[in-house]
């Protein structure tokens, strides 16, 4: 019994590091955005996309490796875009100009 209590709270714990915030964060991270801009984006979009929508998240992988400092506005956009979601082109550019001015 114990040891079924033990796998539980391990299984709790392991999924608990794993939220959709951190995802958001990582794969932002991935595009190449630095951790303050991502982690600042990654709490405002948790609150406004759904899971699917934060999975979709995903695609803008492609971005990694840029020097993001030389893609342009419209590149991202263009990228984001790709995605097929005008809510997350949406959230995404608004919640990426709040958070750059922030930080």
């Amino acid at each position: 019994m114990k040891r079924i209590a033990l796998v539980g709270m391990i299984s709790f714990a392991l999924s608990a590091c794993a939220t959709p915030e951190t995802r958001v964060r990582t794969a932002l991270m991935d595009a190449g955005l630095s951790q303050p801009i991502a982690g600042c984006m990654a709490d405002r979009m948790v609150d406004r996309l759904s899971l699917i929508q934060l999975n979709k998240l995903k695609g803008l992988k492609k971005l990694r490796g840029q020097d993001m400092r030389k893609i342009t506005v419209e590149e991202f956009l263009r990228r984001t875009r790709a995605l097929q979601d005008p809510e997350i082109v949406g959230v995404t550019t608004s919640s990426g100009l709040i958070c750059a001015v922030k930080t």
